[in-house]
């Protein structure tokens, strides 16, 4: 997080909770004229990634719920917040990916065109 995201959020808002995650949400403290709300906004503690925005804040943050969700009330079957893993090495690769091996199933050469 700079300095300015904290410095701005510290004037303009008021500090609504934090997540597991160290991510801080506020809330501004005057409402907009264009949407007739108040705007929520997070400062992430490690960088500008918004997919390590957990569910529960997500909704918040939408105005989809007034209050945030309780992150307490995970259910058992509910997995743990991932960041989006694409371009890194833990991405997901399909089977005949070049980097997974790249043997492919033969899709071209066992075509016979048809004739009437």
């Amino acid at each position: 997080m700079s300095i300015l995201e904290m410095l701005h959020a510290r004037l303009t808002a008021r500090k609504i909770g934090q997540d597991r995650f160290g991510n801080t949400y506020y809330e501004a403290r005057k409402t907009l004229p264009v949407y007739n709300r108040k705007r929520r906004y997070v400062v992430t503690a490690h960088g500008q990634d918004p997919t390590k925005v957990p569910a529960e804040w997500h909704a918040w943050l939408h105005h989809t719920t007034d209050a945030p969700l309780d992150e307490a009330a995970r259910l058992p079957w509910q997995k743990e917040h991932q960041p989006n893993l694409t371009g890194t090495a833990g991405a997901w690769r399909p089977k005949g990916h070049d980097y997974s091996g790249g043997q492919r199933r033969v899709t071209g050469g066992d075509y016979e065109a048809w004739t009437p």
